[in-house]
């Protein structure tokens, strides 16, 4: 028969331990010896790519990982950081800074990165991780016959012509701040022989078939290189960096910063090249973002079998 005295000792142990269980348990519940991540993405095809990669890169180091990737764009991915729904996420220095904080275009990435993230600590007690040095930014791009024929390398040279050019691109770079009026604001006045409002998903099509000159783009699409396109260099500095790097919840990183020695160390593997291989294997060549990323990971050695 146990004692009273026993009794209450041996329940006073188990509240501690429980308690120390559920110290530990971190932002996803009780899994084991680290906690459980969750980790999420915007809705487009890099982004499941980049969301998989830190699923994996985090399970290699030995975090259990909740995915909840393709949860929708910037403003629904914030707002669930900032409820603690997500701990994690890739997003653009470029939309950080002028999406969500609302600040004025700078054209240096280290300015860039920097301002984001100190805003992001001091405003939200979110962190952002190291970028990588891709650089996923609007741009114009022709194609190499097209390019080499005008003598067009720069935005400069192409204002310089735009009255000869046809320009394909989502409906709303007519209207936007950092569309045709963006342009204006910063290369002068000009007008294009013609912009031809398209489905984001037919532009490039209408580019290699000859229907347009000059193609709305981003600088880590897979078409670019499947394509073997021209990328305009923004010789005035329109668009801001569009760096990628992980925005996580400080209280998480806080906990446990082995997060970021595991995601600092894909950082500088990701190059706009890199990028535009692996998105043109899911857009141009079929393959799943989950299947792409591990085989990359893999490659690099940052997961095992």
């Amino acid at each position: 028969m146990i004692k009273p005295n026993h009794l209450n000792r041996l329940l006073l142990i188990g509240v501690v331990l429980l308690s120390l269980a559920l110290a530990g348990c971190g932002a996803g519940g009780i899994g084991g010896d680290r906690p459980t991540v969750v980790v999420a993405s915007k809705d487009f095809i890099e982004q499941f790519i980049l969301g998989e990669m830190y699923a994996l890169v985090l399970e290699e180091a030995g975090f259990d990982v909740e995915r909840r990737l393709n949860l929708g764009g910037t403003p629904v991915a914030q707002a669930a950081l900032l409820e603690g729904e997500i701990d994690v996420y890739p997003e653009y220095t470029g939309t950080g800074l002028l999406t969500v904080l609302g600040l004025e275009v700078m054209s240096d990435p280290d300015a860039v990165y920097n301002t984001v993230k100190e805003e992001y600590e001091a405003q939200f007690d979110l962190t952002w991780l190291e970028p990588a040095p891709m650089n996923n930014t609007q741009a114009l791009a022709m194609t190499q016959a097209r390019s080499e024929e005008l003598g067009i390398r720069t935005f400069s040279d192409m204002v310089a012509q735009a009255d000869q050019l046809v320009l394909v691109g989502p409906p709303e770079f007519g209207e936007r701040e950092d569309g045709i009026p963006g342009l204006r604001a910063v290369y002068g006045d000009f007008e294009f022989q013609e912009f031809r409002p398209i489905d984001t998903g037919l532009r490039y099509q209408a580019l290699v078939s000859g229907e347009a000159d000059v193609v709305v783009a981003f600088g880590t699409d897979g078409e670019l290189a499947a394509f073997n396109l021209v990328t305009l260099e923004d010789d005035m500095g329109l668009y801001p960096p569009y760096q990628v790097a992980p925005v996580i919840r400080q209280s998480v990183l806080e906990a446990n910063p082995e997060i970021a020695d595991a995601l600092n160390e894909l950082a500088p593997l990701l190059t706009d090249e890199t990028m535009q291989r692996l998105n043109n294997e899911v857009s141009g060549e079929g393959r799943e973002p989950d299947e792409v990323a591990r085989e990359f990971l893999l490659e690099q050695g940052l997961i095992s079998e």
